[in-house]
């Protein structure tokens, strides 16, 4: 478990949203390296060991099934309602699969019409040099 509760505090003040895909994402890398399970993630679920496998094995596999419940209970208890609807009963590498496929897509058309925006913004003749700054300044945080 996380010894430092104010990382946890982190994925609660920013949950999950349509719009903060990138964020959320990041900040649950943070927590679960910081609690060494952030494996899960990057691995399907192994297949459940036979009967006739040793204890270690199995043991090793219960370990599995106990981190990847707990980091799909974080994973949920930062998303907004709808989405902890949607993906309640996933395992945690699925459910980041998931979400990947639902807004990795749209975070990059954002970025990739904000880059438009920014590379064809041209200072309007007569206009202030602090507004044609301005407006490049938003385009740039929004880009970061």
């Amino acid at each position: 478990m996380c010894s430092d509760i104010s990382l946890h505090n982190i994925i609660d003040a920013n949950k999950l949203t349509r719009l903060n895909f990138l964020d959320w994402y990041r900040n649950i890398r943070i927590v679960l390296k910081k609690e060494r399970r952030w494996y899960i993630l990057e691995n399907p679920i192994p297949l459940d060991p036979n009967e006739d496998a040793d204890e270690e094995v199995r043991n090793t596999y219960q370990h599995y099934i106990d981190d990847d419940e707990h980091v799909a209970c974080v994973m949920l208890a930062s998303m907004r309602l709808e989405l902890q609807t949607q993906h309640k009963n996933m395992d945690a590498y699925t459910m980041i699969i998931h979400l990947k496929k639902l807004f990795d897509a749209a975070s990059r058309n954002d970025k990739y019409e904000t880059s438009k925006e920014l590379f064809h913004c041209k200072m309007i003749n007569g206009s202030l040099m602090n507004t044609h700054v301005l407006k490049m300044i938003g385009y740039n945080e929004k880009l970061g």
